[in-house]
């Protein structure tokens, strides 16, 4: 993108463990070689080097919708943003929690309906 400076980048719902960096076009025979797998930084935002590149490494445990961008708000225009989308896990603690007893259920005027999230459903 010929950058002028570092771009931070921040993972909702998450901290990731920060496996490799390096500037230039990522390399995935080489590059992954320098990967630091044993004692890894952790963090939820981290400055991508200018006309670089990060790899992170998290546990999907946390369901939901979960939006990753640059923290420069022009840059989300620009498309440095996305989500990740995670489903139920298969433990109580990688799973969705149902509404409350004492929530109003979605009618079927509902914009969104009575149907249960597809995050909510089995994996």
């Amino acid at each position: 993108m010929n950058s002028g400076e570092n771009h931070p980048m921040h993972l909702h719902g998450f901290r990731f463990y920060v496996v490799g960096m390096g500037v230039g076009v990522f390399n995935n025979e080489t590059d992954p070689l320098n990967y630091n797998l044993y004692d890894p930084p952790e963090a939820n935002t981290i400055p991508i080097p200018k006309d670089g590149w990060a790899t992170i490494r998290f546990r999907a445990s946390n369901p939901g919708v979960w939006y990753m961008h640059c923290h420069f708000d022009r840059h989300m225009t620009w498309g440095m943003d996305t989500v990740f989308i995670v489903k139920n896990g298969k433990t109580a603690e990688a799973r969705m929690k149902d509404p409350p007893a004492y929530m109003p259920p979605c009618g079927s005027d509902s914009l969104y309906g009575t149907p249960r999230s597809f995050l909510q459903r089995e994996a």
